[in-house]
């Protein structure tokens, strides 16, 4: 004789459940908050019990409301992954003219090329241009050209005679005081020259020249290079103690009634404007364009980048604008002060 009870259809539901499987964290706060049930349900407040187990009011509120929504898999811990993340959105055009103005200046960083985006047209901001820039190395689109010049500061003579800049000279307007100096340039191996740098303190205006040798006859044509390029008058000059800035270089800055200048010995720093440009140079010049060791070559490779730097190149110094856009807000200021 067979008999068959009848159970219940809550207990098949139940058997065929699995069986909760909570980690160490979940069981913990499942424990803490029956605690918490029951001292309430004792009369204990709510703020009291909470104090006594160690945990925010906040915080078991919380847990006992995602223990109604979701069971007891409600305590394990959430992912603290953003629901909402950062999209891109750089377009490809975007990105293909960042790539473009990065390959034909590469060691400008995302500030400046930020400005020459914005001179064509481009709405976007600094910090997007460095994503932009980050995504391109990361994608191996975009390297850093090789260190490869290397500089080699002449030693310095003594001075027969020269005059120190006085301490009362005041520097208010470009060409109260150009500072000049020479760099030994090294590109590779055989290949070797000099090269002159002017810089203006007031507008950061630049004149460059290379030559094979750095000598007093080169100094002076170099002297009359800078006159003819600057478009403001020069007044004075300042130099270090090299023999290259004596004899017929001081000959010629007296014969044009130009103040000269000189630095005492191993005061570097008090050229520091002149100084902080060949740097500049030698990166963003001689580490990337340079390729044809021909003085001549050189030479007016040379000019053409002394044309990007003063006429295109944003400076930092100058609150990113060129020199020549510098010089002529500096223009309009005075006139309106004047008026």
């Amino acid at each position: 004789m067979h008999m068959f009870y009848h159970l219940p259809k809550e207990f098949y539901q139940v058997v065929k459940r699995k069986p909760i499987n909570l980690s160490d964290e979940a069981k913990s706060r499942y424990k803490t908050l029956i605690a918490w049930q029951a001292m309430k349900e004792s009369g204990i407040s709510s703020d009291l019990a909470s104090r006594k187990l160690g945990e925010a009011r906040s915080t078991l509120y919380r847990w006992q409301k995602r223990v109604t929504e979701r069971g007891l898999k409600g305590l394990e811990k959430d992912s603290r992954r953003p629901k909402r993340l950062r999209t891109v959105s750089w377009t490809p055009e975007l990105i293909e003219t960042v790539l473009e103005l990065r390959d034909q200046y590469p060691r400008w960083g995302k500030e400046k090329l930020c400005v020459l985006l914005g001179r064509e047209g481009w709405q976007t901001s600094t910090s997007a241009v460095g994503r932009i820039l980050s995504y391109l190395k990361r994608r191996g689109l975009l390297h850093d050209p090789p260190k490869t010049a290397q500089l080699v500061k002449r030693r310095r003579k003594k001075r027969l005679y020269a005059l120190r800049k006085p301490k009362d000279y005041d520097i208010e307007q470009p060409g109260d005081l150009v500072q000049i100096d020479t760099l030994d340039v090294r590109l590779m191996p055989g290949v070797h020259f000099k090269h002159f740098t002017a810089r203006d303190m007031i507008s950061r205006w630049d004149v460059l020249q290379a030559c094979k040798r750095a000598t007093a006859k080169n100094a002076r044509a170099f002297l009359e290079t800078v006159q003819k390029r600057l478009p403001f008058e020069l007044k004075a000059i300042q130099v270090d103690g090299g023999s290259e800035f004596m004899a017929e270089f001081e000959q010629a800055c007296q014969e044009k009634n130009i103040r000269l200048f000189v630095l005492p010995p191993r005061s570097p720093k008090l050229n520091g404007c002149v100084e902080r440009a060949q740097r500049t140079h030698t990166e963003e010049f001689y580490q990337v364009y340079a390729d044809d060791w021909d003085m001549p070559v050189m030479n007016k490779v040379l000019q053409e980048w002394e044309r990007i730097y003063n006429e295109v190149r944003p400076h930092h110094s100058l609150d990113y604008l060129t020199p020549k856009e510098y010089m002529v807000v500096s223009e309009i200021v005075c006139k309106r002060v004047a008026s």
